[in-house]
C-alpha cells in the first residue's frame, strides 16, 4: 500500500496544476509514495496562518513573510537540516533575486523557492509595439491619460507599490533609522502623492481588480493596453490561454532606476508534524530540480523558481520570453520584512492605501495611520 501524503497550494493553474504535473509523474517513478493536493483561494493564501495548515497537510505552498514565524514556532521542517548541502547550494546559487534567501530567517530555511515572481510590466501586443512601452513612470503617466493603463488597485497590492516606490526612492522603508516610522517622512509624503496621480488616471475598476483580475481584464479588453507592474502570471504569455497573449517585460524605470517591486513567488515547505520526513524531503528534491523546474513544472503551467528554467529556451520560446524579458525585475526585486509580526502590518496597512488613492484620506492621514499599525505590528509577535 502507497503512502498517502497531502499538500495544500493555491487556486491557479500556475500554483496547482504545475504541482500535480511533477506530482504524478513523481508517482510514476515511486508508486509506493502518491501526494494529494488540495487548493485555496489566493486570498487565503497571502493570510490565513500556516499554523492552521501544518497540523493537516504534510507540504505547504506558502508565502515567504511566513519565514519569521515559521523560525520561531517552529511549525516547519528545517529544510537546511534534512537537505543535502550541495542540494541546497545548488538552490541558492541559482535563486532568481533573493527568492531563496527570502525563505531564510537567523538561518531556519522553513522553504525553498518553487515558484518565483514579483512586479512586471505587461502589454498586449496586438495593441501596443515594445519600442512604444513608457520607459519611465512619467511615461506611463502619459499612456495612463488615454485611458491605456490599468493595473491593480486593491488594499494588498496598493501597500506592494507603496513598499517598491519607496524602496526606489530611497525613502528609508522599515529602516530602524526612522524610529517607529515607516518610511522618511518627506519620501514617503512624495510616494503617496506619485500613487494617487497614477490612480486617478486610471478607471475605477481598477480599485477592485487583483493581480489575476488584471492579466484577465487586460487580455479581453478593447481599451486597455498596457499595465506597469502587476506581479506576473506567465500562464498569460502561453497560447491558447487566454483572449490574447500577453507579453511581459521589465517594469519601467523610477526615480532613474527600475523599479525595485516587491518579491513574490512562493516556496515549498514541510510541516513539522509529518509522519513521512523521509518521503516528503525525497520528494521536495525531485521537484526542485533544476530539470523538472524547467521541464515538467514549467509545461504544466508553473512558473519555476529555479534560475536555469529562466535562462532555458524552450521556456522562453513557448512563452514570448517572459522569463529572459523580466529577470532583471526579479533579480531587482525588494525584499518584505519577516519578523514574526509583520503580517499584521501587511494585512491592516493595504486599506489605508485603498482609501488614500480614492481620496478619502490626505496623504498625511495615510501615512500617520501606517506609523501607528507598524508600531503596533511589533508587539503582535
Amino acid at each position: 500500500m502507497a503512502t498517502t501524503l497531502r499538500g495544500i497550494t493555491w487556486n491557479h493553474s500556475r500554483g496547482f496544476t504545475s504541482i500535480v504535473g511533477v506530482t504524478q509523474r513523481y508517482a510514476e517513478l515511486h508508486p509506493e509514495t502518491d501526494v494529494v493536493w488540495e487548493k485555496r483561494s489566493l486570498s487565503e493564501f497571502e493570510s490565513k496562518p500556516i499554523q492552521e495548515l501544518a497540523g493537516t497537510y504534510d507540504f505547504l505552498v506558502i508565502d515567504h513573510p511566513w519565514a519569521g514565524f515559521a523560525a520561531k514556532h517552529n511549525v516547519l521542517l528545517p529544510l537546511n537540516e534534512y537537505l543535502p548541502a550541495e542540494f541546497l547550494a545548488n538552490q541558492r546559487e541559482n535563486s532568481v533575486g533573493k527568492s531563496f534567501e527570502s525563505y531564510n530567517f537567523d538561518g531556519f530555511q522553513s522553504a525553498l523557492p518553487i515558484d518565483a515572481a514579483s512586479p512586471v510590466a505587461l502589454s498586449r501586443p496586438d495593441k501596443i509595439g515594445t519600442e512604444d512601452l513608457p520607459k519611465t513612470f512619467d511615461e506611463v503617466l502619459e499612456l495612463a491619460k488615454q485611458g491605456k493603463v490599468i493595473y491593480a488597485a486593491t488594499p494588498t497590492y496598493l501597500l506592494m507599490d507603496f513598499y517598491g516606490m519607496c524602496a526606489t526612492a530611497d525613502a528609508g522603508l522599515f529602516d530602524p533609522a526612522n524610529e517607529g516610522h515607516v518610511v522618511d517622512r518627506e519620501h514617503g509624503l512624495a510616494v503617496l502623492e506619485d500613487m494617487r496621480e497614477l490612480a486617478s488616471l486610471c478607471p475605477a475598476k481598477v480599485f477592485s481588480l487583483n493581480t489575476i483580475d488584471v492579466h484577465e481584464e487586460l487580455a479581453k479588453s478593447d481599451t486597455a493596453a498596457y499595465c506597469p507592474w502587476v506581479y506576473g502570471y506567465v500562464n498569460y504569455s502561453r497560447r491558447g490561454y487566454a483572449a490574447h497573449r500577453l507579453k511581459a517585460t521589465n517594469v519601467p524605470l523610477y526615480h532613474g532606476g527600475i523599479l525595485q517591486g516587491v518579491l513574490g513567488g512562493t516556496g515549498l515547505a514541510v510541516s513539522s508534524g509529518t509522519k513521512h520526513v523521509e518521503e516528503a524531503i525525497d520528494f521536495v528534491r525531485y521537484a526542485l530540480s533544476p530539470e523538472v523546474q524547467s521541464t515538467l513544472y514549467a509545461d504544466n503551467g508553473g512558473q519555476p523558481g529555479h534560475r536555469a528554467a529562466w535562462l532555458d529556451d524552450e521556456c522562453n520560446r513557448t512563452t514570448l520570453d517572459f522569463f529572459r524579458d523580466t529577470l532583471d525585475s526579479l533579480d531587482a526585486a525588494y525584499l518584505r520584512p519577516r519578523y514574526s509580526g509583520y503580517l499584521y502590518f501587511q494585512d491592516n496597512a493595504g486599506p489605508v492605501l485603498h482609501e488614500f488613492v480614492q481620496g478619502k484620506l490626505t496623504a498625511t492621514q495615510a501615512l500617520d495611520k501606517l506609523d501607528e499599525i507598524f508600531v503596533t505590528s511589533h508587539a503582535k509577535a
